[in-house]
């Protein structure tokens, strides 16, 4: 068969320059192609002389959140004055997926000082339980670190509690809340106040939450609550009457068992609490954590390591701003369990 006829046949080329030497086509690419690599070396050579100028960093607003590696950008920090305060909403549901559950909101009240990660599974434990065991569908969960006033060894300024649990909730979770309002107090506020305030913004400001069918309907609130502070419910002199007939008549309460402390037991022996027993639902760990802040605080004073038991963001804020650094007296720091 003539290869001539085949239909990839490539005739050969007419040129006939000798081997080695370029054809003028090619010698124009090649010319073309030199003077090209002499720009970019200039180039080259000029940057390398040129004094280095690092890229303008992108401009954060003073209001926004400036570390990003931890924070989404434009998240708003909370208030640092009372009269700039504004109720956070921006992960509360505002609309319940299912007419035949009963909106809820779950409120922590404490120091945290500093906000660990046992505060923040408490918040999952207590989801889990809902969700297995009642009719509530949870819309929202908050924390409200106390006021200044809430004389204790070991607490530091407001403003450094209330962003580390900023810091803590806004990449960690996807519906945790930091509420300053109780921090912002000139004055100590009782955890009664405090569940008020609440139930003022949501239930009587907002009308509560909209169902599927479009209507509005009340939220309940219930306060959340480790198994050591339920225990001082029973001491003298630490909480009211009334203001216990208030929180768990009117709110309720979600015990997070912790060890050592028998939750059930001291229902039974408490005569309030046994009396709103209906109101409180104990949260069984099913995995023991004995994380504290008391403990926390002190092996940052014996620069012992404490990754893994806080947020990277909260370690590293600690670091920043020097916290913690202070005495406190060696029974409380070995027998609370903060």
């Amino acid at each position: 068969m003539d290869p001539s006829r085949a239909k990839n046949f490539i005739p050969p080329s007419d040129d006939n320059t000798p081997i080695g030497t370029l054809s003028p086509a090619s010698a124009i690419a090649q010319s073309f192609t030199n003077v090209m690599m002499e720009s970019v070396i200039a180039d080259l050579n000029s940057s390398i002389d040129a004094p280095f100028e690092p890229a303008p960093a992108p401009m954060i607003k003073k209001d926004q959140i400036a570390d990003l590696e931890e924070v989404p950008h434009g998240i708003l920090r909370q208030a640092k004055k009372l009269d700039d305060y504004e109720f956070p909403v921006h992960r509360l549901k505002k609309k319940l997926t299912s007419e035949n559950k009963i909106p809820l909101i779950i409120v922590a009240c404490g120091s945290f000082s500093p906000i660990t990660y046992l505060h923040l599974r408490m918040f999952e434990m207590a989801m889990d339980s809902i969700n297995e065991e009642t009719r509530f569908e949870v819309i929202g969960g908050y924390y409200s670190p106390v006021s200044d006033h809430y004389r204790k060894q070991g607490l530091a300024k407001s403003t450094h509690r209330v962003r580390m649990c900023e810091l803590a909730c806004e990449r960690t979770s996807s519906w945790l809340m930091v509420d300053a309002w109780e921090s912002l107090q000139h004055e100590y506020t009782r955890t009664a106040q405090v569940l008020d305030h609440f139930n003022e913004e949501i239930n009587i400001k907002r009308g509560g939450v909209e169902t599927p069918t479009g209507e509005k309907i009340g939220v309940k609130i219930m306060l959340l609550a480790g198994g050591d502070l339920i225990e001082s419910f029973g001491e003298p002199n630490v909480w009211k009457d009334e203001d216990l007939h208030h929180i768990l008549g009117n709110y309720g309460c979600l015990i997070v068992e912790r060890t050592g402390s028998d939750v059930r037991s001291f229902l039974l022996s408490h005569d309030i609490m046994y009396e709103h027993r209906r109101n409180i639902m104990v949260v069984k760990q099913l995995i023991y954590n004995d994380i504290s802040s008391t403990k926390i605080r002190l092996f940052i004073r014996r620069n012992m390591s404490v990754q893994y038991l806080l947020p990277n963001s909260v370690i590293r804020y600690i670091q920043e701003h020097r916290l913690y650094k202070g005495s406190e007296p060696v029974k409380q720091v070995m027998g609370s369990k903060e």
